[in-house]
């Protein structure tokens, strides 16, 4: 019983591994326009810093532009100032009633983009190997000093391979994916 459970917590540490490599990719802009892309950014609301998905309703009408509109008309000048301060590099368009995002086709970025994407899903690799190494070292200690049997430790170390090695597919063709998108003009 033991056994499973470290196989179980193993493979609910690796799920993690690859949900957080899923959410860090989201946030990368790879030359198409996703609400995500403005998910960090915190707006001045009644001298609260909040976020600015919980202020304005936040659109994508095409693959190019994003499209924020306040909930309140007041809040458009902080708006418009938290997406200058912020590391995306766009230069917000206020009409007075919404502010329109034009995102610039990436250039000599790309390169970079690709780079950090895969080393996120190296860092993402190298969580899912750990997961698996304390769960093996688990598993090699519960022989000597639970007397679980070496035949069944075996087995449990093979299992524990597998899914190993599925959510380090997976991890691939997360990046792979990403890198597509990004490549893509």
């Amino acid at each position: 019983m033991e056994i499973k459970e470290l196989i179980a917590k193993a493979t609910a540490n690796m799920e993690k591994a690859v949900e957080y490599l899923d959410e860090q990719l989201s946030h990368v802009r790879a030359g198409k326009a996703s609400p995500k892309l403005l998910d960090g950014i915190m707006v001045m609301y009644y001298g609260n810093a909040t976020p600015l998905t919980q202020v304005a309703s936040i659109n994508t009408p095409d693959a190019k532009t994003i499209v924020v509109t306040p909930w309140e008309r007041s809040l458009i000048k902080d708006i418009e100032k938290a997406i200058m301060d912020s590391p995306l590099g766009i230069t917000p368009e206020n009409n007075g009633e919404l502010i329109r995002l034009g995102l610039p086709p990436l250039t000599e970025e790309r390169r970079q983009l690709v780079k950090q994407t895969k080393g996120d899903a190296e860092d993402a690799k190298v969580s899912v190997r750990n997961a698996r190494r304390d769960a093996i070292d688990a598993i090699k200690k519960s022989v000597k000093t639970d007397g679980t049997p070496e035949d069944v430790a075996k087995d449990a170390e093979a299992e524990m391979q597998k899914v190993h090695d599925r959510y380090i597919k997976k991890i691939d063709e997360l990046f792979a994916e990403k890198e597509k998108e990004i490549m893509t003009v």
